[in-house]
């Protein structure tokens, strides 16, 4: 058994309300019913997105944090390859051999370093950050 609900609605309200019930196969209750569960489907939706809201904002930040620390290290690296390339003198034929087993040696020792600080999880960043926040605390 169903329970019984008395409402009150208005002229207009109860106009429409009796038009759509005049189609075969429909009635009053049946109309509500539905109504009234399509509104607390979407209240409950708009509930979800209201919380949804708060944590894709904070995603969004962190994200456009992302992106701007990425744009200055690609800038950075690239000034750098700028000033390397520009400064840098070609060597001659003779020495090129050398310069590429010490450029190999030297490589190596810098892949190494970053595999160890990565692992430590340092960074030189960190580290950069860390001594600047030092020297403001300090003035």
């Amino acid at each position: 058994m169903k329970p019984r609900h008395h409402l009150y609605l208005d002229d207009e309200l109860t106009e429409q309300l009796e038009a759509l019930a005049a189609k075969p196969g429909s009635s009053k209750s049946a109309i509500v019913s539905d109504a009234l569960r399509a509104y607390l489907a979407r209240r409950g939706a708009r509930e979800l997105d209201d919380m949804l809201r708060v944590r894709l904002d904070r995603i969004s930040r962190h994200l456009g944090r992302l992106e701007r620390d990425q744009q200055i290290l690609l800038e950075s690296l690239a000034l750098f390859i700028r000033y390397q390339l520009t400064v840098t003198a070609p060597l001659p034929e003779a020495d090129q051999a050398a310069a590429r087993a010490l450029g190999q040696e030297r490589f190596q020792a810098f892949v190494d370093q970053v595999g160890r600080r990565i692992a430590d999880g340092r960074t030189l960043a960190g580290e950069l950050l860390a001594r600047i926040q030092g020297e403001e605390e300090g003035t």
